[in-house]
């Protein structure tokens, strides 16, 4: 089964980053997110990956074809002009990198590698800017034990405010990062049926406002309950606090 990352939009909002590289290269630790992401469905089995580019795509490229260098020790022997790896990564992944243009909206990115999905399998699709710990072969399973045409992943967004628990006027622990109480919202992560793209007319469309309405109206969208982990990398501030998980070994996604 084939994994479809949108990784192609401008990342606004994280601007002191991608004024560089695009947002899905931003890094937790040492790693883009899009590796975290991708980390994430090959502990379930998935190694075939169709990155949706768009701003920035050089560097997602150059990325993948210098995989082995981003990601080795290595010794160079100038004399002979060669390169050892002497650690080479462990990944077997198959990665197709599409440029999917600029001023793209998400639905027309999604269609514009519609060629390079099996027609009459179901695929994934997530975005390229968010972490989660959902158990992926899970919600393949619930997709196609409901037949639905297109299975989201619903999350609590996290509260933007740590908050403080109290007994008898007295501070006793802190939580950073609660989950808030409001409703589930779309975390992405999806399963989809190659019918979707369909419902996709051109650049212009919005997965989200669109073709994800009208699958709900026509009671053909199903929605797999995750109420672990998941987070995006929105702003400076969220991507401060997904790398200090990372680095205190805390990151539940790893």
């Amino acid at each position: 089964m084939k994994v479809v990352i949108l990784a192609g939009g401008y990342g606004t909002r994280l601007a002191e980053e991608t004024d560089r590289i695009p947002k899905p290269m931003v890094t937790i630790g040492s790693k883009p997110i899009l590796w975290h992401i991708m980390k994430s469905y090959a502990k379930h089995g998935l190694n075939d990956f169709v990155i949706c580019a768009g701003y920035k795509a050089g560097a997602i490229i150059e990325y993948f074809t210098n995989y082995q260098l981003h990601n080795s020790d290595l010794t160079v022997d100038l004399e002979k002009n060669e390169i050892t790896f002497l650690k080479p990564p462990s990944e077997n992944w198959k990665v197709s990198v599409i440029d999917t243009a600029l001023n793209v909206e998400t639905g027309g990115r999604l269609l514009r590698v519609r060629n390079y999905i099996t027609p009459g399998e179901p695929f994934c699709m997530t975005y390229g800017d968010g972490v989660c710990d959902v158990n992926i072969k899970n919600v393949i399973e619930f997709h196609k034990s409901k037949k639905f045409e297109a299975t989201l992943t619903a999350v609590r967004p996290p509260s933007r405010f740590g908050t403080l628990e109290i007994k008898d006027g007295q501070v006793s622990s802190f939580s950073e990062k609660p989950v808030s109480g409001e409703s589930y919202i779309n975390g992405g992560f999806f399963v989809l049926e190659h019918s979707v793209f369909d419902l996709i007319e051109g650049d212009h469309v919005s997965w989200e406002y669109g073709p994800l309405e009208t699958l709900a109206q026509c009671g053909k969208l199903g929605a797999y309950i995750h109420d672990g982990f998941w987070h995006p990398m929105d702003t400076l501030r969220d991507r401060r606090y997904l790398e200090q998980l990372w680095d205190t070994d805390r990151a539940p996604w790893k």
